[in-house]
C-alpha cells in the first residue's frame, strides 16, 4: 500500500512500517509495544514512524539509556548569564506573547533551547512545569537527541525541521507521558541555526495544529530577529552565482549581469575580502601560465569601470563593501546542519562552464558538501530535488539513496533509473531486492 513507509535498519535487515493516514493520538499504545520491544533488543520490527525510527536508530548510536533523566550542565546563575548573551532572548517577548494564553489554557510548558539542545528558558503551566521537572526538563538541563534520545526539540535539532513526538515514541520511558512539538529557530541573515522553540504536555497536545502552531512561533521570532538586526554600516554587495555562467552583481539597489570572466574575478574577490595581488589572481583564473598581466588588468580596469571606482579598489585588487554571495550562503548554512536551508538556496553548480581553476575548485567542493549532506540526511523530499535536476540526473549515489528513502511503493521509477544509470556507467546499483 501506498499509505506505508519503510526503514531500513542495516544492521539486521530488520524493517518497520507506518500507516501514514493514521490518527497519532490513537497509535500511542501501539507505538508503546513497539518501544518496549525496541529498548529490550535493539531491533525495530513494529510499526513506526519513519522519522522517529531513524532517530531511535541515532540514539541507539550514540548510546542512550532507555531509563534516567536529562543531565543538567548549566546551574542557575550560569544559565541565566548564558540565556541573557544569546541571541533568542531578544525573542522571548514575542515568544511569551504568542504562547502564554495557548499554553496556560492547555496546561502545556514552553521550553525554548540553544543549538546545542540546552534548555534556556522553560515556563507556562505551573504544575505541568513542576511535573516537567522531574524529569530534569529544567533550564540548563540538556535535551539533545545524542543526550537523552528522541524527543521534540533535540530531534528537530538533529532534523532540522518541525517535529511532533508522542507518548511512546520518546527513546527514554520516563518521558513516555508526554507529547511535545518543536521548530528549529535560525538566523534570518546567515541562515544559522540558533536553537528550538518547543510546546510539552499531556495528550491534547497530540494533534497537527500543534505542530503548526509552534512552527509558526518559531517563524515569527526569525521575523523579530529580521527587524532587529542592525543596519549594516556600509552598503552590502549582493553577489549571485549559483547555476548561471553570468553572475549578478547588486550594490546600492542596482543590478549588473557580469560577463563570464568578470564573474570569475567577483566570485574570486568575494571568496578573498584581504584581496588578491594580479599573480595570485592569475594563478587562480588561467591554467595558461602565459597569460601577460596586462591582460588581467585590462580586464580589471573594465570591470571597475562598470561597477564604479568606489566597488572595486586595486593593490591589492579588493570589493570595498561586504559581500552576501549565493554560494557562500549554503556554505554557512551547510556549516551550521542546516541542510534543507542549505537546498533552498542552492541554484545549481556554480559558474558551472567557468574552467578557472579556483572557480572549479570551489564549485567541486560546494556540490560536494551539500551531496554528502543529503545523502546523510537521507530525506526523500531534498534528494528528488537534487536528483530530478539538471546536476544531479546522472548522480548515481543520489539516486541509490533517493531509491533507499522512499517508501516501497514509490520506489519503481527511481529503481528503474538507478538501474539505466548504473549500466551506463558499469557499475552495480548497490541495492537489496524490494521486500514482497
Amino acid at each position: 500500500m501506498c499509505g506505508e513507509a519503510a526503514v531500513t535498519d542495516r544492521r539486521d535487515e530488520s524493517w518497520v512500517a507506518l500507516d501514514a493516514g493514521a490518527d497519532p493520538s490513537e497509535r500511542i499504545p501501539q507505538l508503546r509495544s513497539a518501544h518496549e520491544q525496541f529498548t529490550a533488543n535493539g531491533r525495530m520490527a513494529r510499526p513506526v514512524r519513519p522519522l522517529v525510527a531513524a532517530s531511535w536508530q541515532r540514539s541507539a548510536r550514540a548510546r542512550v539509556s532507555p531509563d534516567g533523566a536529562a543531565r543538567v550542565e548549566l546551574g542557575e546563575d550560569d544559565v541565566a548569564a548564558y540565556r541573557d548573551g544569546h541571541p533568542l532572548a531578544r525573542v522571548m517577548p514575542v515568544v511569551r506573547e504568542l504562547t502564554g494564553a495557548y499554553a496556560g489554557d492547555g496546561e502545556h510548558v514552553v521550553a525554548v533551547c540553544d543549538a546545542q539542545g540546552r534548555l534556556l528558558w522553560v515556563e507556562g503551566h505551573a504544575r505541568t512545569r513542576a511535573a516537567a521537572a522531574r524529569m530534569n526538563f529544567v533550564p540548563g538541563a540538556r535535551w539533545a537527541e545524542s543526550a537523552v534520545g528522541t524527543n521534540a526539540p533535540g530531534t528537530a535539532l538533529a532534523e532540522d525541521r518541525p517535529v511532533q513526538v508522542f507518548s511512546a515514541e520518546h527513546f527514554r520511558r520516563p518521558v513516555q507521558a508526554w507529547t511535545c512539538a518543536a521548530a528549529p529557530v535560525h538566523d534570518p541573515r546567515t541562515g544559522r541555526l540558533l536553537g528550538a522553540v518547543d510546546l510539552t504536555g499531556g495528550d491534547s497536545l497530540a494533534h497537527p495544529h500543534s505542530l503548526g502552531f509552534v512552527q509558526a512561533v518559531a517563524r515569527a521570532a526569525e521575523a523579530e530577529l529580521a527587524l532587529l538586526a542592525p543596519r549594516p554600516a556600509r552598503s552590502t554587495i549582493r553577489l549571485c552565482a549559483l547555476g548561471r555562467d553570468e553572475a549578478l552583481f547588486d550594490a546600492d539597489g542596482r543590478t549588473v549581469r557580469l560577463s563570464r570572466r568578470h564573474s570569475e574575478i567577483a566570485v574570486l574577490l568575494a571568496c578573498h575580502p584581504e584581496g588578491l595581488t594580479t599573480d595570485g589572481m592569475l594563478m587562480a583564473l588561467y591554467e595558461d601560465e602565459t597569460v601577460r598581466p596586462v591582460t588581467l588588468r585590462a580586464e580589471l580596469s573594465r570591470l571597475r569601470g562598470l561597477l564604479g571606482p568606489d566597488l572595486l579598489a586595486s593593490r591589492p585588487y579588493r570589493l570595498t563593501a561586504p559581500v552576501d554571495a549565493d554560494f557562500d550562503t549554503v556554505a554557512r548554512r551547510l556549516g551550521s546542519g542546516a541542510v534543507a536551508a542549505a537546498m533552498n538556496v542552492y541554484g545549481g553548480p556554480l559558474l558551472p562552464g567557468s574552467q578557472a581553476p579556483a572557480v572549479a575548485r570551489l564549485r567541486r567542493r560546494l556540490a560536494d558538501q551539500l551531496r554528502a549532506a543529503l545523502i546523510a540526511r537521507a530525506d526523500p523530499g531534498l534528494l528528488s530535488d537534487w536528483a530530478y535536476s539538471p546536476w544531479g540526473e546522472d548522480d548515481l549515489p543520489v539516486w541509490r539513496a533517493l531509491a533507499e528513502a522512499l517508501p516501497r511503493c514509490q520506489q519503481a521509477s527511481v529503481r528503474a533509473r538507478l538501474t539505466e544509470l548504473a549500466a551506463e556507467q558499469g557499475l552495480a546499483t548497490g541495492l537489496q531486492p524490494p521486500r514482497a
